[in-house]
């Protein structure tokens, strides 16, 4: 055919087709009138050349879906009460998955499957589905009951082309059982409920419960903030996993162990609206005979770099990353031994919150309750060991209060003694402690009450506003006012710097805030006060407290010191101030410390109410603070506020702050060091291992925790924070 013919030919075919559309349009078909909706033809869905977000209602098809990666026979059901919808549709080869909508219709995740499976021995991974569903309705809400079966891959091949060439050695379901979900009745909370049960012996790289696509095919990978406790707190365009605070290895933490993980929960806001899936981390996901149990194995990246899709991947698996060496192995290398009906199960929640990522943390709280912490000794009988620690092998003769460890020895008292002395004197133990403390003052002085240095305080309140800048803001100098360590030397030479010379960061700016708060109380000069209040005004728009390690972790590190010095320096400007919105601030910054809290614990490893320093490492690669804990910081926090009079658990009753303080405090008496339970090692001052087991450094408390292997780790830290926080305690009776 010549190119002339060809020509004639291509344009009749135009015409013809345009011909047939115009007989549809002039036909009244609602549906062909909008080709922008996806529309349900044959049994699947067909999409139309239009946007991911057209209309959902599509005349005489019922609801539609907005996910576009799932076949659709036209069947949908819908649970739904003024808080949150819960859509469920079913593909082709049955029901199905899910779309979860807030109450003005924003599809907020979609939830890929009711359970998926993928075998060592079969390179298809193969989805738990069902034909029908059942109804139910009572005290607890309205659920939706699933009979569900692994599909067969070969059943789907039979018949078609791939049947000549291509065999599958399995022709029975790998996986039955049943999947509930529940919606309750006047909250934006559905509970997820999945029971399988194996069909035989197989091995499986994976076992997916529930898995939330959060985002997909709505605001994909936009976020406000993201939280997984204890192991991300990722703001904006950060990518979970990301290389922010860590180096690899380090920074991949997609598959973590789960005792990383410092509440069962991860958490994303995207404008307003939380979305959460939380869990029960000592469920026993599967266990064969006397074989280990498997924990709900969390996995979470945002962006979802797992199955490369623009959302954020929330989900749970089996196996779980029992050691450091299985973790980020969404395709376990060692997969899972399954045995002819051994169970799987997984119980989930699925809530929605009004606020950011932190108020989804406050709402778990709230909903599950603040844990009851174990005490090793009453608090009053911990409160008087540590005076006996004072008063034997932590004093040293004619040197002072210590340890021998970098020569922490000193004429000053430890801060607790003076109101130890005062409220429980007259014991033969409160007379020694009181001739070596007026020792000690013999050596540096008896404390001054004349009051303040108004002199002092005024050349110090000038230092500062002369550093200040304009907009409020103090500025990082690591070589300057900030040095503390030489990690910044190392740091910058080695790989970068950790912080930018000039930068800033909230607790860069609250520290100086505060003091200029105190200098403008003491001093009665309201230029101090007008400066903090530039600091506290500068620092309002800030969500993630960061920069409270600053001396050997990056500056932009999400941190609990950092929160607690926020807390505490809202809250003064409250007090100073009157501004109310300074209150709602520092309830703000109190409240993120939660997220660093391990608010439960496994069976073989004591560990609730430790905390996290910050979520991040040292100088890249020295510490790894997702995996230790520190118990300093968070008693720095409380002892503070103790001592200025700040009484959490009143400023905000919807979170019970009593319990938590008296948690962190139980906490850390657990850590207190006594050398016959040989769970100390140094890691910098191998020499003082002999110390220690001599018995030098029992009374104190120890810098860090590991969280995989239960032992203890780092310098030796003087006990007067846990007595000044156990009289804290104690004042609350």
């Amino acid at each position: 055919m010549n190119g002339a013919l060809l020509r004639f030919a291509m344009c009749m075919v135009l015409l013809w087709g345009l011909a047939i559309v115009g007989a549809f349009a002039e036909s009244g078909d609602a549906r062909s009138s909008l080709p922008e909706v996806a529309q349900a033809q044959g049994g699947e869905r067909v999409l139309g050349p239009g946007r991911p977000d057209a209309p959902m209602l599509v005349e005489g098809e019922g609801l539609m879906p907005k996910y576009m990666r799932a076949s659709f026979t036209g069947d949908s059901v819908v649970l739904e009460n003024d808080h949150v919808k819960l859509a469920i549709f079913k593909r082709i080869g049955g029901w199905g998955w899910g779309e979860i909508y807030t109450p003005d219709g924003k599809l907020m995740a979609v939830l890929d499957h009711l359970g998926e499976v993928m075998l060592r021995d079969q390179d298809i991974p193969m989805r738990l589905e069902t034909t029908e569903y059942a109804r139910e309705e009572g005290p607890f809400g309205e659920r939706l009951i699933f009979q569900v079966a692994s599909v067969v891959a070969q059943d789907k091949l039979n018949g078609s082309s791939f049947e000549e060439w291509m065999r599958y050695p399995f022709e029975q379901p790998v996986l039955v059982g049943e999947v509930t979900l529940t919606l309750a009745p006047d909250e934006a909370l559905i509970t997820m409920t999945c029971r399988y049960r194996s069909t035989g012996d197989f091995y499986a790289r994976y076992i997916r419960g529930p898995w939330l696509r959060v985002g997909q095919d709505s605001f994909g990978t936009a976020k406000d903030d993201a939280i997984f406790p204890g192991v991300e707190w990722v703001i904006d365009e950060e990518w979970s996993s990301g290389t922010d605070f860590f180096k690899d290895p380090w920074a991949e933490r997609v598959v973590p162990h789960p005792n990383k993980v410092a509440i069962p929960m991860m958490t994303l806001s995207h404008e307003g609206t939380a979305i959460t899936l939380s869990w029960d981390p000592k469920q026993d996901a599967t266990r064969w005979f006397n074989y280990r149990a498997h924990r709900p194995q969390p996995v979470f990246a945002s962006p979802n770099f797992v199955d490369r899709l623009n959302n954020t991947l929330m989900g749970l698996m089996v196996p779980d990353a029992s050691v450091e060496g299985h973790e980020n192995q969404v395709y376990a290398e060692s997969p899972l031994l399954l045995h002819l009906d051994q169970r799987v199960d997984f119980d989930a929640e699925i809530r929605l919150s009004e606020g950011n990522s932190l108020q989804g943390v406050v709402d778990w709280v709230n909903a599950h309750g603040m844990p009851e912490a174990e005490l090793r000794w009453p608090f009053r009988e911990a409160l008087d060991r540590i005076a006996e620690a004072y008063n034997t092998n932590l004093w040293h003769e004619g040197q002072g209060f210590g340890i021998p460890q970098r020569n922490q020895i000193s004429p000053r008292p430890p801060q607790f003694l003076t109101r130890y002395l005062e409220e429980y004197g007259g014991t033969p133990l409160a007379e020694e402690l009181a001739e070596k403390v007026t020792w000690c003052y013999e050596q540096i002085g008896q404390p001054s009450n004349d009051g303040p240095d108004l002199e002092a305080l005024e050349r110090q309140g000038q230092s500062l506003l002369e550093i200040q800048q304009e907009n409020g803001a103090f500025l990082f100098e690591p070589d300057g006012r900030h040095y503390r360590k030489d990690d910044f030397v190392i740091a910058r030479a080695f790989i970068e710097p950790m912080g930018l010379a000039h930068d800033t960061a909230l607790d860069i700016t609250m520290l100086p805030a505060t003091q200029l708060l105190d200098i403008g109380e003491q001093t009665g000069n309201q230029a101090y006060l007008d400066a903090a209040k530039k600091s506290l005004e500068f620092c309002m728009p800030m969500t993630r407290p960061e920069a409270g390690d600053f001396w050997e972790t990056p500056l932009h590190a999400p941190n609990l010191l950092a929160a607690g010095h926020a807390a505490i320096a809202y809250y003064r400007g409250y007090e100073l101030l009157g501004d109310e919105r300074y209150r709602d601030k520092a309830i703000y910054w109190i409240r993120s410390v939660l997220p660093f809290t391990h608010l439960w614990e496994p069976d073989d490893i004591s560990m609730i109410y430790n905390t996290k320093p910050c979520l991040t490492s040292s100088d890249w690669y020295f510490a790894n603070w997702v995996r230790d804990h520190v118990q300093w910081e968070v008693l720095a926090v409380f002892a503070s506020s103790a001592d200025r009079g700040i009484h959490w658990n009143e400023i905000d009753p919807e979170v019970d702050w009593r319990r938590y303080h008296e948690g962190i405090t139980a906490a850390a008496v657990r850590w207190i060091s006594d050398h016959t339970r040989n769970d100390w090692r140094p890691h910098n001052l191998p020499e003082t291992l002999e110390e220690y087991k001599n018995g030098a450094f029992d009374g104190c408390y120890p810098d860090t925790h590991n969280s995989t292997t239960g032992m203890y780790g780092g310098m030796m830290i003087l006990p007067d924070p846990i007595a000044r926080n156990i009289m804290a305690v104690l004042d609350y009776e």
